[in-house]
């Protein structure tokens, strides 16, 4: 079954070439996935997903995700520094364990 995963910034541009680095990363592992990015305002139009990790710049905004989503959705802060360097690997790591997969 595929595993969505959604990131979520202030306007969904930055998070766009993170994910691209996660679905190369997803392919070189031959994972069966769906990464999308979007801006906080248009959240609830990608729901559902497994999980949601917000940009660094976002991280004020966890719990008030987390209330949106009323909790059933697992939701995160990526690391600054995995983001920063785009490591997609990485954070899609972080994101699969999240799932528990």
């Amino acid at each position: 079954m595929t595993k969505k995963i959604l990131l979520v910034c202030a306007g969904g541009f930055s998070t766009s070439m993170l994910v691209e680095k996660m679905k190369e990363a997803a392919k070189k592992k031959e994972l069966v996935v769906s990464i999308d990015a979007c801006g906080e305002s248009s959240l609830e139009s990608y729901l559902p997903a497994d999980v949601i990790m917000l940009g660094p710049q976002m991280g004020h905004a966890e719990e008030d995700v987390q209330e949106k989503v009323g909790g059933n959705i697992p939701v995160t802060v990526i690391d600054m520094m995995d983001y920063g360097m785009m490591d997609g690997e990485k954070v899609l790591a972080t994101a699969m364990k999240m799932i528990g997969a």
